[in-house]
């Protein structure tokens, strides 16, 4: 009973929870990150987040635990603080044990980097993500190491997307820097297919294509 309770209390508080395939003898952590990345500062508490600081440290016992077969991640974010995001991205993408995520809903802006840290990624038909430029709040100085500063994100953002799928690093900035697609900024809105065709996105799919994906990868490291 107190097990049980503690599971429910991670699926409400954190978006966690431990799943067991008995029939397969494996056991499949689930994680989403859903809302907003939050970074070091706290948004309001009317707003849907997932905060890093409980992200990392649940990723770190997973690497450890050696009852944990593989890691789902399923995503639906906006997006959120850049730091934070690329933090909680490299940690999946080290992660020794197979690993699958599934975009569902949508995955923007630093929520691309998430959703290809995995060893194969899904999005449903009708997921979308948006591609889009660094962007900052607050007082920004009008000078040269600003924007040098700026570009040096995205390089980051778009260098560690390149790095784990099919898509050039080119090609990510073009997508950046798109003008013709949103009238009040810039970038690229991609659905469903359109992220496979980029090269994004591994296959269009949904949980049970997931599941299948994450059972082959365990078999093989098994």
């Amino acid at each position: 009973m107190g097990d049980t309770k503690k599971e429910n209390d991670n699926i409400i508080e954190f978006g966690q929870a431990i799943l067991h395939a008995d029939r397969r003898n494996t056991t499949i952590y689930l994680l989403s990150i859903i809302g907003e990345i939050e970074g070091h500062e706290c948004l309001p508490s009317t707003s849907k987040t997932t905060k890093y600081e409980h992200v990392l440290p649940r990723l770190a016992a997973i690497e450890d635990d050696e009852s944990v077969n593989g890691v789902l991640l399923l995503l639906n974010t906006m997006g959120g603080d850049v730091e934070s995001g690329l933090a909680i991205a490299e940690m999946v993408a080290s992660l020794s044990k197979p690993t699958v995520s599934l975009v569902l809903g949508g995955s923007h802006s630093i929520g691309v980097p998430l959703a290809v840290s995995t060893d194969y990624s899904f999005i449903v038909p009708s997921g979308t993500m948006v591609i889009h430029p660094v962007r900052m709040s607050g007082t920004v100085i009008g000078a040269k190491q600003t924007y040098d500063y700026f570009k040096q994100m995205q390089d980051r953002i778009a260098g560690f997307v390149a790095s784990h799928c099919h898509v050039s690093e080119e090609r990510m900035t073009e997508m950046m820097m798109n003008t013709q697609m949103l009238t009040k900024d810039l970038g690229t809105i991609l659905v469903g297919k359109q992220a496979v065709s980029e090269g994004i996105i591994d296959a269009v799919g949904g949980i049970s294509d997931a599941f299948a994906k994450l059972y082959q990868l365990i078999g093989e490291n098994s």
